[in-house]
């Protein structure tokens, strides 16, 4: 099938389950979430420990993404694993509620990190098989718009729930976004998925005139790929060093407001993610079409700068209403990354066969910055105050954008609309 070739009735039909499972998955891929800290402050836990046991997670997950992006690749059950690893996130969240244990949080964390680590590759894989390179990116935005809207709810829901019964209901109605998510799955028909689309085995370019170019099958290229790759490596640097000082704010800014008093701990929590995800609503679909004319490098540019703004808005206004700033910030910068990121691999890596380990390289750097975060940022505010640590987080993106800005003109080439003047895939060059 060429790039520009429509959807057939199969592939169409399958898009309204595919929104639905990113709207419904959003509530399982993370556990509990921003509500884990809050939850372990009840139970006597302290700043520091909860850092630590949340970075246990985070470099669990992180030594799982890119072989969890290969085996997605591989697979041609991609259907089956999200459902069984939305079960598995589901079960290592309710463990939690039997025991409040160091080592069974802490395993707790480990199998939802795994989990989630496969979860998101397995998600892009099901997409470009079914929309194809051409299409990718718009249906990117959609799908994040619903995955924001799916956060959005469940927050909500969480928050109103964790009020009226406590936060043990928080995690019960995991559960039940959980079977709804093995449903929406089983009405993907799995022919509308096709595996070599799925993992950029299928190169389609676009030929004299922006007309397309019939697609050509390749043999997937070596692992090597992904190292030659300079663009890939410049992006998988600049979102480890956001990562480092965004992997935190959330959890942290809660426990800041949180133990001042300003707050109910679980409808706080709650409206910090409703915030973030209404936003994050908002900027996915402005990313979307951004993208399309303008290519995702100023998108992700955006995206970095609004760091080191949200640190030092969080260092002044740890206040029950500084929420909404804060989060807005929140949702501005991980809501233009959530769509530009895959679309921009996905690009890179368009006929190598290797997108979804590419993906998984990408996020693998991605949790070395957040897995470390909330440890760095834990100690911190243990130490030195919750202000001081906000701004030195929020620093840590100034590294990001000295990357960004400093490889401008390869990184344009990489990112910049199909069939401009710059759009040319450079994967190794």
């Amino acid at each position: 099938m060429s790039r520009s070739s429509p959807l057939d009735r199969q592939q169409a039909r399958a898009l309204i389950p595919l929104g639905f499972l990113n709207f419904f998955m959003a509530d399982v891929q993370a556990g509990i979430g921003p509500f884990l800290g809050v939850f372990l402050v009840a139970h006597g836990w302290q700043s520091g420990s909860i850092g630590s046991v949340m970075t246990i997670g985070g470099i669990a997950g992180m030594v799982m993404m890119a072989p969890a992006g290969a085996f997605i690749d591989e697979t041609t059950h991609k259907r089956t694993c999200v459902i069984v690893l939305g079960i598995c996130t589901v079960l290592a969240s309710m463990i939690i509620l039997v025991s409040q244990l160091f080592w069974v949080v802490a395993l707790s964390q480990v199998a939802t990190a795994i989990a989630g680590a496969a979860i998101g590759p397995a998600l892009n894989g099901i997409t470009l098989g079914i929309v194809r390179q051409a299409g990718f990116n718009r249906q990117n935005g959609y799908n994040q718009a619903f995955n924001h809207a799916g956060n959005l709810v469940g927050a909500g829901l969480s928050g109103w729930l964790g009020w009226m019964f406590g936060l043990t209901a928080v995690f019960w109605l995991s559960a039940v976004f959980g079977v709804l998510t093995i449903i929406s799955v089983l009405m993907i028909p799995a022919d509308a998925i096709d595996d070599d689309e799925a993992r950029g085995a299928t190169l389609a370019a676009a030929g004299p005139r922006d007309e397309a170019e019939p697609a050509r099958h390749r043999k997937p290229s070596g692992f090597k790929v992904l190292a030659e790759s300079k663009p890939l490596l410049i992006l998988a640097g600049a979102l480890a060093l956001f990562h480092l000082g965004n992997g935190a704010m959330l959890p942290l800014f809660g426990l800041a407001v949180v133990s001042a008093g300003h707050a109910d701990p679980a409808s706080f929590v709650a409206l910090t993610v409703v915030v973030a995800q209404g936003t994050m609503i908002i900027t996915s679909l402005i990313a979307m079409h951004m993208a399309e004319r303008r290519g995702q490098w100023l998108v992700l540019l955006v995206s970095f700068l609004s760091l080191p703004i949200r640190g030092f808005v969080a260092a002044h206004l740890i206040t029950s209403w500084g929420v909404y700033p804060v989060q807005v910030l929140d949702g501005i910068g991980a809501g233009l990354q959530s769509v530009t990121v895959p679309t921009l691999v996905a690009r890179i890596l368009n006929g190598t066969g290797r997108i979804n380990v590419g993906q998984g390289v990408v996020m693998t750097m991605q949790g070395v910055g957040a897995s470390l975060s909330p440890a760095i940022g834990g100690w911190l505010a243990q130490e030195i105050g919750y202000g001081a640590m906000f701004t030195i987080l929020g620093s840590f993106a100034l590294g990001s954008i000295a990357l960004w800005v400093g490889f401008h003109g390869l990184l344009r080439a990489a990112a910049s609309v199909p069939g401009s003047p710059e759009g040319v895939l450079l994967s190794g060059d």
